[in-house]
This record gives C-alpha cells, structure tokens and sequence, in this order.
C-alpha cells in the first residue's frame, strides 16, 4: 500500500512537470479561468440593452411628446423621430430595431375612449432584444397613457403586486453568467487536461515505458485524474476569488469549503470520463471531436442555461446521470442561495456514485487499451 501510494504520487509530479512544459495547455488554463470568465460576465446579456428605437409621430400632441419622451436609456437609445417614408429603408439597413408609429388623432381617440392602436415595427432577426424590448415597449406606452388619463395620478387597483427578487435584487446578469461559465470552464478543461496526458504519453511513447515499470494501470490513471484534479481546483479557486469575487464584484453567499469539497467531487468524476474519451480516441483531434458530442449537450442540458423544469421530462431523466446536472444544481445552491450541507448532500452524494461509476468503467477502458 505505501509503495502504491508512493507510485502514484511521484506519477502525478510527473503530469504536473509535464503540464508545466505545455505552454499552450497553460495558456488555455488561464485564458479559461481570468479573460474567458470576463468576457462572459460583461458581455452583453440577453436582456433589453442600448436598443435603437424611432418614433414616426403623426399625432403631434401631448400625449404623443410624453411617449415619445419615455424612451431612454439604458434599456433604450434615445428615440429618434422619423417619417413614415423612412421606416422601411432604416429597417432594411438595419439601423433601428424597434419603430414605433403613432397616427393622427391618437389622443383625441384616447379621450374619447375609441381605443385607437399604435403600430409596433419589431426587427425580429435581432432574437436577443426583439421580443422582450416589445414587451418593454408596451408597458411604457400602457404607463403614459394611463398616466396622462389620470393626470399623473396612480391608479388605484384592488391587488397590487409587490416584487421581490431574492439572491439578485438588481438582476445583474454578469452575476449569474460569470459563475454559470466558471462552471462550464471547469468541466471542459477537466476533460481537456486528463485526456491530453493519456493522448500524449500515447503518442511519445512514453505509456510503453511506463508499462514496463513496477506500476499498475490503476496507479498510472489515478495519478494523471489527482495531479490535473488539482490544477483545476486551484484554478478555479483563484477565478472564483480573484475575477468573480474581486474584479466583477459577484457576492457570494455560501461556503468555500463547501463549494470546494463539491468541486472535488465532480472533477474526480469528469477527469474519470477524460480518461474513458481519451482510451476512445487515438490522437487530439478526436478527442476533440468526441469532446463535442458528450461535452455540448452536458452543459446545454444540465440546467445551467435552461431550467430543467422547461425540458421534456426523457430528457430530465437522463441528465440526471450526468455529473454536469448535480454540479450546477449544488453550484447554484451554495453560491447564490447560501445553502448548507443540509441541502446539498443529495447532488453531493449522486457525484460520488457518478464518480466511482465512471472511475470503475474508465479503469476497465484503459486496462484493456494498454493491453492491446
């Protein structure tokens, strides 16, 4: 057992002198963990954002002004007025993506209870804004109009609804988007980092060698799955710290330890599943290739960027084998809502159980590739 334990501590020095040297491996880690987290967390978000809006006013009438008036940013560029000649051509360049027309007589019609309508242009290739900024649009209008009916006064109505957004008051997207990719980098370059130690002692020649030493497939596998479970960890540790905590100023509200103990697990499980694509694959490329197949649908359907409750329940069934599923669901947990071991011990112990599957699996693949 000492001289097991000493094997397969003395193999992962090794993985890590040899990840020291890949310079474009630690290029991809850092990218991954600082800039690639960054980026996703600035970015533009899926929300209503700058949207560029013109109004074609054939009214010309107070009430016209106060709707005219009521869009500004940051949900909206300042509303620019044009003439109804000038809607299609502006659209077919592209220039706007909302126009709203309002017709003559509009305010006459309103205070004569004729319920006239004002025409909505909505640039429906723009998916990211074009049906929410039309919801946005037609609460303004519904608010001045009801506004200036009442003349400035709020209307009074038997139920009022009071919203409360908990974990997110100001629904900051960077928050949410920052520690969605920092979950989704950690997967992906566990993978990446597990299956290209295999690929490259395979393609070196150097698995030959160490076949020929005291050491045994399972010493050889775990000592690739601990030294890259450890760069990962640390990795993120710092990303999650550093980027998320410090530069973008996300609030965390549950245990690092916790966190970090969860992480753990589900590396060992990721890292096992590295291996098993990597005893597949002959060469990078197709480990890239297979990474594609299993890597996309696991973060797409993991629940991460579409609740699970929205998806057919086949599909909620089997990504419930998946480690991504309880990563997300443990993640979320612990960092936004501040949850304990109390209530996450249930994906903490489906990840163990995913883990020693996979591991148990993985070991039989690469027994049997380096017997051939």
């Amino acid at each position: 057992m000492k001289q097991t334990l000493k094997n397969i501590f003395c193999l992962g020095v090794k993985e890590l002198r040899g990840l020291c040297r890949d310079y474009m491996l630690l290029a991809l880690i850092v990218y991954a963990f600082t800039m690639g987290i960054y980026i996703t967390g600035t970015s533009a978000g899926d929300t209503i954002a700058n949207a560029a809006i013109a109004v074609v006013d054939e009214d010309r009438s107070q009430l016209s002004q106060r709707i005219f008036d009521a869009f500004y940013p940051p949900m909206f560029h300042r509303a620019e007025e044009i003439s109804m000649s000038e809607i299609d051509p502006a659209m077919d360049e592209g220039k706007y993506t909302f126009v709203v027309v309002i017709p003559g007589g509009y305010q006459q019609d309103t205070l004569a209870g004729r319920d006239p309508v004002i025409q909505l242009n909505v640039d429906a290739t723009r998916m990211g804004q074009a049906f929410t900024g039309a919801g946005y649009i037609q609460q303004i209008v519904s608010k001045e109009v009801n506004s200036f009916l009442n003349n400035g006064q709020e209307i009074k109505t038997p139920v009022k609804t009071v919203v409360r957004n908990r974990y997110n008051a100001n629904l900051t997207q960077s928050w949410f988007k920052a520690v969605m990719q920092l979950v989704n980098n950690i997967t992906m370059l566990a993978i990446i980092l597990t299956g290209a130690a295999l690929i490259k002692e395979r393609e070196n020649g150097t698995l030959e060698h160490l076949l020929v030493m005291p050491v045994t497939p399972f010493e050889i596998m775990f000592s690739k799955i601990w030294s890259m479970l450890l760069v990962v960890l640390a990795a993120s540790l710092v990303s999650l710290t550093v980027v998320i905590m410090q530069v973008l100023a996300v609030p965390v509200n549950g245990s690092l330890l916790l966190f970090t103990c969860g992480v753990a697990l589900h590396l060992f499980a990721v890292t096992s599943l590295g291996i098993f694509l990597a005893c597949i694959a002959q060469n990078m490329p197709q480990l890239g290739m297979l990474m594609i197949l299993v890597l996309l649908p696991m973060q797409m359907l993991s629940g991460g960027s579409t609740p699970q409750e929205s998806m057919p329940e086949w599909v909620q069934t089997v990504m419930m084998i998946a480690p991504t599923t309880h990563f997300v669901d443990f993640g979320q947990a612990i960092l936004f809502r501040g949850a304990g071991l109390d209530v996450v011990w249930k994906p903490f112990l489906m990840l163990f159980g995913i883990g020693a599957v996979l591991f148990i699996f993985s070991l039989g693949r690469f027994r049997k590739s380096v017997a051939q």
